[in-house]
């Protein structure tokens, strides 16, 4: 291959990991201190090779920047984001099927940081199917989680949701239905444990053969 033409193949190769690279750095350019977006900026490479997404990264740098965070705690907070990302993509890997999307990974990554388990987001995710992504559904259990219900109210709550075969309408609403329980002076497990119930007795008839988790593609 002549050198123009092994130019062109390595530019097409690095074109889209560059491409990110500058979207990292203008969405922290000028918004950050420099030595912080320099920092970031690794930390998001890091993440790209792992094959984690980026976005929650800078987002919660700029996060910290409009809370007034010190400069010193902002770094941090971002490598226990990338941590929880790794971890999330980790779990979610573990169950099997298509490898998990962006979203889903970002979804889980936020219920760890509202208190689940790499184990409760691998049990959600082998409950969720076509009807009921992945992604929805931690994103739900990491709505539920941090208004205050207990992980195993969590994780049973969006399961039985899932398996009632009912609309996606339905889980997406249960953290909204929770507060409004709360509201009425009921405690979060409480609350969670009567809603539970109410999907269990409408759970769907599986078809035969087809087990927890089957068809579930990780898709947003």
């Amino acid at each position: 291959m002549n050198r123009p033409a092994a130019w062109l193949v390595l530019a097409m190769a690095l074109g889209p990991e560059l491409a990110a690279q500058d979207d990292v750095t203008a969405r922290l350019a000028g918004r950050v201190p420099p030595a912080i977006a320099a920092a970031v900026s690794a930390l998001a490479d890091s993440a790209r090779a792992r094959g984690l997404p980026v976005a929650p990264l800078v987002d919660k740098a700029l996060e910290g920047v409009v809370k007034g965070v010190p400069a010193d705690r902002i770094l941090p907070a971002v490598r226990t984001v990338l941590d929880q990302l790794d971890a999330a993509a980790t779990a979610l890997r573990g169950t099997g099927g298509t490898p998990p999307s962006d979203d889903a990974v970002e979804a889980g990554g936020f219920a760890l940081a509202a208190g689940l388990t790499p184990g409760d987001l691998g049990a959600i995710a082998q409950s969720a199917d076509r009807s009921h992504p992945t992604a929805v559904a931690l994103q739900v259990a990491g709505a539920l989680a941090a208004i205050g219900v207990p992980r195993a109210q969590t994780v049973g709550l969006v399961q039985a949701s899932i398996q009632s075969g009912g609309p996606v309408g339905d889980l997406v609403s249960l953290p909204g239905q929770v507060q409004a329980a709360m509201a009425r002076g009921a405690p979060p497990a409480a609350a969670a444990a009567g809603l539970e119930r109410a999907a269990a007795a409408h759970q769907a008839p599986r078809p035969h053969g087809q087990g927890k988790g089957k068809g579930n593609p990780h898709r947003p």
